[in-house]
């Protein structure tokens, strides 16, 4: 496993399983999400707060690899690294199955800042870098 700015252990739920008994792969994109809102609360950023202030985050396109597929009551890790490019703050997102480290899901995930209802760069964002 390479290294990450940001790593949130978690584990599948038999509900997050479809009738293969692997993870349904919308439940991936559920998992990218809430790392990178916890990666954000880690920085001492509040999506909530952010939205209170006029700026909101959106997501504008995600790609998604499938490598491996997670099944019920497995632990895994979801990893990310963040750069900005232009307006766009981007996600590079992997999923590992634990222990064995096994890559299961590589995501790209691009967003852009909505300030006060337009396309424009955010302070509190910026501080995703420090």
């Amino acid at each position: 496993m390479k290294d990450y700015m940001f790593k949130l252990q978690m584990t599948v739920r038999d509900y997050e399983c479809d009738v293969e008994g692997i993870v349904n792969n919308a439940n991936y994109l559920h998992y990218m999400e809430h790392t990178r809102h916890q990666f954000l609360l880690s920085k001492g950023i509040s999506f909530i707060e952010l939205h209170k202030h006029g700026v909101d985050a959106v997501v504008a396109r995600v790609t998604v690899q499938f490598k491996e597929p997670l099944t019920p009551d497995k632990d895994f890790v979801s990893c990310l690294n963040v750069y900005k490019e232009g307006p766009k703050y981007v996600f590079q997102q992997d999923i590992y199955r634990l222990p064995d480290e096994k890559l299961c899901v590589r995501g790209k995930v691009e967003t852009v800042a909505r300030v006060n209802g337009k396309l424009g760069d955010s302070p509190e964002l910026g501080a995703m870098f420090e």
